[in-house]
């Protein structure tokens, strides 16, 4: 993945990127003991292009636009087999309304890859995008420290995600989070997830002037998936 993205304190902020994944070569085989002839390459190529900005004091806005293709390419003899090539289009436009201190209220909703149908052979097996809308609140308190001590805030959010255009069976998930200034952040969560893995979770985040170590931990509440451990080292230029 490659992006690059460029801010102005008037115009706001805007971005491309370009991701590819390779699932690697497979060989073509005629048939059984038979030597390859050729081997096909699936890719997954994006393009993105974003903006955000805001609009007055309180209200902000942020708008994705991606142009999606699934190709096969094909080496050697590719006889008999069918490349499948596929290109599609989507955007993501989300609105958040609030101050932009810590403390108070915010909301915020977006509807994420609104587009259309992927079609690689024809319109009657084009699979629909993954869209979805979603809607989000956090809340945040200022707490009491000594004099001369960093502030020390604490929040608390709520955000649910339901498929678009059908019924209602939404994921929801709630956290909070614990900061004393900058420097420590201590955070805990719990998500509601339909026919997947649901359960808490923990964070911690530590920051080293320009450095920045972030710390999390899911446990599910099924058996059949380790639980797994994110940890996360940023520097800021």
């Amino acid at each position: 993945m490659v992006s690059g993205y460029l801010a102005s304190p008037m115009l706001g902020v805007v971005g491309l990127a370009a991701y590819l994944v390779d699932y690697g070569a497979q060989d073509i085989v005629p048939g059984p003991s038979q030597v390859p002839t050729g081997s096909i390459r699936p890719l997954n190529v994006e393009l993105l292009a974003s903006y955000a900005g805001t609009l007055g004091k309180a209200l902000s806005l942020g708008v994705n636009y991606t142009l999606v293709q699934l190709r096969v390419a094909c080496s050697g003899d590719c006889t008999g087999f069918t490349l499948a090539n596929g290109t599609t289009q989507a955007v993501d436009v989300g609105l958040q309304y609030g101050r932009g201190a810590p403390t108070g209220l915010r909301v915020g909703a977006a509807v994420r890859h609104a587009g259309f149908d992927l079609q690689l052979a024809n319109a009657s097996q084009a699979d629909p995008l993954p869209t979805t809308l979603a809607v989000g609140a956090t809340y945040g308190i200022r707490l009491h420290t000594p004099p001369g001590a960093q502030p020390a805030t604490a929040r608390v959010q709520l955000d649910s995600e339901n498929p678009c255009c059908d019924r209602l069976r939404p994921d929801l998930r709630m956290g909070g989070e614990l900061a004393y200034g900058e420097a420590i952040r201590l955070r805990a969560g719990y998500a509601f997830l339909r026919g997947r893995p649901s359960g808490p979770s923990v964070g911690a985040g530590l920051r080293f002037g320009r450095a920045i170590i972030d710390f999390a931990r899911v446990f599910f509440s099924s058996g059949n998936f380790d639980e797994p451990v994110y940890l996360s080292l940023r520097v800021i230029l």
